[in-house]
């Protein structure tokens, strides 16, 4: 393994290294999981400074305690699991801490109203990024880690679950109303109309939509919605603008680890196993 490892050795094999005491191997997965936990950071502590340091003490705890990493989880699991923690420790020092973007309604205030947007130009620059980033910033912190590690990490309600230590059925419970207010806080920072009250005669769509992408509606049910949608323009609009909603999420590229930061953490890992090795 000590001149094997780049990437194009599997995961499980440079873990399997790792756990055996190989020091190159360890390296190089704390270099392929660096950026993500550092992204991982970003967006749910909204600081750079607060990301550096959840990735480095992730980071460090990966190092110190990978030979005992049984996987019974996925590493990046295992990690997002960690990184949570400290997240949440972050959080519990800065309560009360001005926020570091600016204001939805503010930012609302200062547009001029237009239609929702298209996914296509939701998507572009770095302003629609920031407030999207804002729009997450905006939601208690519960919904934010839900939609930040489903709809932008990616991960299964499953393995959400396991790093947030609720069912997956409260994951997706969570996650169906903080899509939905995802989506309000969005739709009034991009100056969008919002929603006029919902006809006697429709369902709840938002939260079908939801549903429907976490698969806990039959099919019968899944027509009987796409049938009523068709033929209902406010509940259409509902459903396009939540579908923009989510498709701006996932489209939030993960922060790149500045050079500084990177030499930061490569220090402190170094400093760590050399410090165990004595």
């Amino acid at each position: 393994m000590s001149n094997a490892t780049n990437e194009t050795v599997a995961e499980p094999d440079l873990l399997a290294a790792a756990r055996r005491g190989d020091r190159a191997a360890l390296s190089e997965l704390l270099a392929r999981h660096q950026q993500r936990v550092f992204g991982f950071g970003v967006k749910m502590c909204g600081d750079p400074e607060d990301a550096k340091d959840v990735a480095q003490e992730t980071l460090l705890t990966m190092a110190r305690t990978v030979r005992d990493f049984r996987g019974q989880s996925s590493l990046s699991t295992w990690l997002y699991t960690v990184a949570r923690s400290f997240c949440i420790k972050k959080r519990r020092r800065s309560k009360g801490a001005p926020a570091q973007h600016e204001p939805l309604d503010k930012a609302a205030h200062e547009r001029q109203a237009a239609p929702w947007p298209t996914p296509e130009q939701m998507l572009l620059g770095r302003e629609a990024r920031e407030t999207v980033t804002a729009a997450l910033d905006a939601l208690e912190p519960e919904a934010r880690e839900v939609v930040i590690l489903r709809d932008i990490e990616g991960l299964s309600a499953a393995d959400v679950a396991e790093v947030t230590g609720i069912s997956v059925a409260a994951v997706k419970s969570r996650l169906h109303r903080a899509r939905a207010a995802l989506r309000e806080r969005l739709l009034a920072a991009v100056g969008g109309e919002p929603a006029r009250p919902a006809p006697a005669s429709c369902p709840d769509v938002l939260t079908m939509l939801s549903r429907k992408l976490e698969n806990e509606i039959n099919p019968d049910v899944c027509a009987e919605m796409e049938a009523h949608v068709a033929g209902c323009p406010h509940c259409a609009s509902l459903c396009d603008s939540l579908r923009h909603t989510l498709a701006a999420c996932k489209a939030l590229p993960t922060p790149e680890v500045p050079a500084h930061v990177q030499e930061s953490l490569r220090t402190a890992v170094a400093a760590a196993l050399a410090e165990s090795e004595r």
